[in-house]
């Protein structure tokens, strides 16, 4: 609960009307199938929060996004970003969609809303940090409000294992890896996958919260 100055005793607090679900959009790219199954996972754990919706929607091969999918990231509490790591970067579709908001970032239309990445590529670096780095980069621009991964490194002693939460030891966003002779069925694995689902779920439950702190809020200065 938010305290203020002027809630001397329990009576003062203000009700707020229930509200309705928070919405989370998971926009990705996926070349061969692994960064979907890593943008379902994320998907998955969003929706696991009671008091929120998710909307998983797929960039094509030339960048685009349909217009429901336009209308669920205009309205989406928090976006959740993902695309393969090629050439030390997003892929090109999903850059051209990055590039495609720039007439929503002249007006700062997703100004305060939450943001969160994450990323696949075969290597176990693959220098995917510059891809997160990068999607980080374009949330800051559009002013919004940059969610990590939240977790301590996995994998990274004697007594740890694979099977890991956050195996790769990411800090900005949710990492997978997955071997190029192995299709989506197969890789990236199980710790890949829950790594991504906990990205989704913190995001969500971040994002219900903060819905609920705002209408407090607003409800206080009425």
């Amino acid at each position: 609960m938010i305290k203020h100055p002027s809630w001397t005793n329990t009576s003062s607090i203000p009700t707020v009307a229930p509200m309705t679900s928070c919405s989370i959009a998971v926009v990705y790219h996926s070349g061969s199938g692994h960064t979907r199954v890593q943008a379902e996972a994320a998907f998955d754990g969003a929706a696991s929060v009671e008091d929120a919706s998710a909307h998983l929607i797929s960039v094509d091969a030339a960048g685009q996004v349909d217009d429901v999918g336009w209308d669920l990231l205009d309205a989406a509490d928090a976006i959740i970003l993902g695309a393969p790591t090629y050439m030390a970067g997003p892929s090109a579709p999903f850059k051209t969609f990055l590039d495609a908001t720039s007439a929503r970032w002249a007006e700062q239309r997703w100004c305060d809303k939450l943001a969160a990445g994450f990323t696949n590529s075969a290597g176990l670096s693959g220098d995917k940090l510059a891809t997160l780095q990068q999607l980080a980069l374009f949330a800051m621009q559009h002013g919004m409000i940059w969610i990590g991964l939240g977790l301590l490194p996995g994998n990274h002693t004697s007594g740890g294992s694979p099977d890991d939460l956050n195996r790769l030891a990411a800090f900005l966003g949710a990492m997978a890896q997955s071997n190029a002779d192995e299709g989506p069925q197969l890789v990236p694995p199980p710790a890949d996958r829950r790594t991504a689902q906990h990205l989704g779920r913190r995001v969500a439950l971040l994002a219900a919260e903060l819905r609920t702190a705002r209408a407090v809020v607003a409800e206080v200065g009425s």
